[in-house]
């Protein structure tokens, strides 16, 4: 029998599966590569991109595997940054996504639902604003995301067992929709001026200079273009670590955790592949920002970015734009149903380290850290309301790369420090496959350094800004 106060083990396989792949695709996948394909101007570096973020993203699963057998516990990430390292790096990855990570992607999916369900229902309007002072903006669209946060926080307050049947449910459907998706693209909407056109262009990497005329890449200018590419890229794969913060309830964590991460990834990789063939095979990639129709304005300047819309209209023409927004609005709330379920868990833990508000680190009667929802979910809500989201977001990709990279090299360390721990699975390919990963993070941060600063500096005062904290809350 399972007492009250404490973790209930009802996690399986395919329920953490589930968590993997539901928390990881979102809308992203239907809308960055418009931003790519500007910054590359070319369908095989555009798949470079892809590719690249995909073997990234599963080198770091098989990484993390190895650190999810040898702490199986409440807080995934957390627990093994303040392992390997000391309590305040651990402090510094929690403090850094409460306060924008996992509340700023909460907003901005939330955000997300809202705007497309306005695609289904018109008086959910972005162009209706009820109350605006500085940041702070209120309407139908910010009540609706609001709302959706609430109703979510408060479904997983009902217990583990109800979040994972929601998020089962919901990762099944954008499955199997997108799957849909990706047949009717190949099979129907491809379009043989498209490919032909795409083809003659495959390997000729270009962009758009200031004066409107199209300038060839290559070198270290391809290098960077590649690099700052792979910002939305690597967003639209990220939250796959999700499932390590829920390790307290999940069944045979050491066996489960590191399968669901690898399957998990590996799915989400194959998908995000074939959605770019499609659109590839739909649309030219190159296009004009004045283009009179879809294929005029390529893949490059989409109407709003939403290439999953242009990519099919072909096929439903005038009903296109309904069906996509009913399958983001699905593919949203799931996500973020994931999202809200796993992120609770880090700030548990943190409390129970003595290092977040004491509260924080108590079970409800049905076995989850209902103050750490609502913390977790009211903040998310500020975010919303401030607009904001999408700025820090921006803000915080390279913190994310760097608390991944110190992740992945604490696996080095534990192998020194504690070669008798056990490990019930240890890491695919070690020690290249989780060097490979950090030499091309690193690439990465650093190409944002040199061309993107404004991506780098404020996400690193966020991160400094919790040494201060973390040494007054000991004290306290």
């Amino acid at each position: 029998m399972i007492e009250e106060n404490a973790f209930q083990r009802r996690l399986n396989l395919f329920d953490s599966t589930a968590i993997v792949v539901g928390s990881m695709i979102g809308s992203g996948i239907f809308i960055v590569s418009a931003d790519i394909a500007r910054m590359v101007g070319s369908p095989g570096w555009l798949m470079v991109v892809w590719i690249i973020t995909g073997f990234m993203t599963i080198f770091a699963a098989l990484s993390y595997g190895e650190l999810a057998g040898m702490f199986p516990k409440a807080g995934g990430q957390y627990v093994y940054l303040k392992e390997a390292y000391n309590p305040l790096t651990g402090f510094l990855y929690g403090w850094t996504l409460f306060l924008v990570i996992q509340t700023g992607t909460i907003a901005a999916v939330g955000m997300a639902f809202a705007k497309f369900s306005g695609v289904l229902i018109p008086e959910i309007s972005e162009n209706i604003v009820w109350f605006k002072s500085g940041f702070f903006k209120f309407g139908p669209v910010q009540l609706v995301a609001i709302g959706s946060i609430a109703f979510l926080t408060w479904l997983n307050t009902r217990g583990v067992q109800e979040g994972k049947k929601v998020q089962n449910a919901f990762t099944s459907g954008k499955f199997i929709l997108l799957v849909l998706f990706i047949i009717i693209g190949l099979g129907f909407a491809a379009n043989w001026h498209a490919i032909n056109e795409n083809t003659a262009i495959f390997w000729s990497p270009e962009k758009e200079g200031s004066d409107g005329n199209n300038i060839p890449l290559g070198g270290m200018a391809l290098v960077a273009a590649i690099g700052m590419a792979m910002v939305g890229s690597l967003f639209s794969s990220d939250a796959w670590n999700n499932i390590t913060f829920t390790a307290g309830e999940v069944i045979n964590p050491r066996k489960n955790i590191p399968l669901s991460l690898v399957l998990g990834t590996l799915i989400v990789t194959v998908l995000y592949l074939l959605a770019n063939l499609v659109y590839m095979a739909a649309l030219p990639l190159r296009g004009s920002q004045e283009g009179a129709d879809i294929a005029a304005r390529g893949m490059q300047y989409a109407v709003n970015d939403r290439l999953g819309t242009a990519a099919i209209s072909g096929v439903f023409g005038d009903y296109t734009v309904m069906i996509m927004a009913a399958f983001v609005v699905i593919s949203t709330f799931g996500c973020n149903n994931g999202l809200i379920l796993a992120g609770a868990r880090v700030y548990y833990a943190m409390a129970k380290d003595e290092i977040f508000f004491t509260k924080v680190g108590i079970l409800n009667k049905k076995g989850v850290p209902e103050t750490a929802l609502i913390f977790q979910g009211f903040w998310a809500s500020m975010l919303c309301l401030s607009g904001t989201y999408g700025q820090l977001l921006d803000y915080v990709v390279f913190a994310v790369l760097i608390f991944y990279v110190l992740t992945i090299f604490g696996l080095f360390l534990l192998r020194k420090n504690r070669p008798d721990h056990e490990r019930p699975y240890k890491a695919f390919g070690y020690p290249v496959v989780p060097m490979i990963y950090i030499i091309l993070a690193l690439s990465v941060m650093i190409i944002l350094l040199i061309y993107k600063p404004g991506y780098t500096w404020p996400g690193l005062i966020i991160v400094l800004l919790g040494i201060p904290v973390y040494f007054l809350w000991r004290k306290k």
